[in-house]
């Protein structure tokens, strides 16, 4: 049934497409719309004939998956806008935000059924045992375990955190119902509020999938590093090239799927021919987005590479290693007077560093002075997963 639906109504193409997200995104928001209100309007009816405070609260779970569906099938319609004056980088990050809305609905749904749920078992009244409302809890589970495959599909496919959201809440469906099930069965048999207990763990399976949806759906937004294999493969695409000696602080600028930027900085020969490099510089920041699709801007630091910046070289990167083991340097300038040597360079250091910024640069300087050098020091962190 799901490829039968992807063949049907989604283009031919990759993930990064914007005309085969559309399709996706709006098969996934449509097909998530009729399933839920279908299985809101079965679960109501058996929830009010037996009297569970469980099923109805399954109910609204499922009507804020339905909300939910509403959300993911704007969000794309959105997203698929061209850039414009207001938005020159265009409409992508709608997407994210759509995932963020879901989880707070999941979330804010998860905390009011946990209240209702305690009030039941508080105040316990019995339930009505029928075959109705069995057969629409099994139903009901078979839809949302085809509602999981179908959306981690779609996810998957173009890597949408939002539609990857509504899976994780699928399943967290799955469980829920299957919950709700059990109790209702075993609530013929015992005086035990089971049916309030049920509602409470169902609250608490869908705040946990609300919760986790939520980290993941934030992390584009708030700004996330670059992945390392991406970076890598930047930096071997780079260094290939004759003169360029190292890379450093790459940033990802991601806004949205399929629209993201990548800048960076490349060391070179002080003394190259600076037309050259310009132009070599150009041809890698094609290369990169003919062969990864991102925009590449990047800045040139022009290094010396004789024999005595050598030596300064491997004396700032023993002063950042004394800071820590991982720590690295980047953009090393040397500057000869009257007075002597002065290095400048920048330090690359880990976060949660137990000293402060301040305190390594200072620690840093004082490693050179010891060995005879004047250093002037800049912290910096890592823009690159760790």
């Amino acid at each position: 049934m799901s490829e039968l639906l992807l063949k049907l109504f989604v283009p031919k193409g990759s993930g990064d497409d914007p005309k085969v997200r559309g399709a996706c995104g709006k098969l996934s928001g449509i097909v998530g719309i009729i399933l839920n209100i279908l299985l809101v309007a079965g679960k109501l009816v058996a929830g009010l004939i037996a009297g569970s405070v469980a099923i109805v609260g399954d109910a609204l779970n499922n009507l804020s998956d339905a909300a939910s569906s509403v959300i993911t099938l704007v969000g794309f319609r959105l997203a698929e806008k061209k850039p414009d004056k207001e938005h020159p980088f265009g409409h992508g990050r709608i997407e994210y935000i759509a995932g963020l809305i879901i989880s707070i609905i999941i979330i804010f749904m998860a905390i009011e059924l946990g209240r209702t749920s305690i009030e039941k078992i508080i105040e316990p009244v019995a339930t009505e045992f029928t075959w109705v409302a069995i057969g629409v809890l099994i139903a009901a589970i078979l839809v949302k375990f085809w509602m999981f495959y179908f959306n981690r599909k779609i996810a998957k496919r173009i890597d949408s955190p939002s539609i990857a959201a509504t899976a994780t809440d699928s399943i967290s469906d799955v469980v829920a119902t299957t919950v709700v099930l059990i109790a209702t069965i075993c609530s013929q048999y015992t005086s035990f509020p089971i049916d309030g207990v049920a509602g409470l763990l169902v609250a608490l399976f869908i705040l946990k999938g609300g919760i986790g949806a939520l980290k993941d759906t934030q992390a584009p937004l708030l700004g996330r590093p670059m992945s390392k294999e991406l970076a890598q493969s930047i930096d071997n695409l780079a260094l290939e090239h004759e003169n360029i000696l190292g890379v450093h602080d790459l940033v990802y600028h991601d806004y949205g799927p399929g629209r993201a930027l990548v800048s960076f900085h490349v060391e070179v020969p002080a003394n190259s021919d600076l037309v050259a490099i310009h132009s070599m510089i150009d041809h890698i920041e094609r290369e990169i987005d003919e062969k990864f699709g991102i925009e590449a801007v990047i800045h040139m630091d022009p290094v010396c590479s004789d024999c005595k910046c050598g030596e300064m070289r491997d004396l700032a990167e023993q002063a950042a290693k004394s800071i820590d083991p991982s720590a690295t340097i980047h953009d090393l300038q040397v500057e000869s007077s009257a007075d002597g040597r002065k290095v400048y360079f920048d330090m690359v250091i880990p976060f949660g560093l137990q000293m402060s910024d301040e305190e390594a640069v200072q620690a840093a300087q004082k490693f050179m002075a010891e060995n005879g050098v004047k250093a002037v020091v800049r912290a910096d962190h890592p823009l690159i997963e760790s």
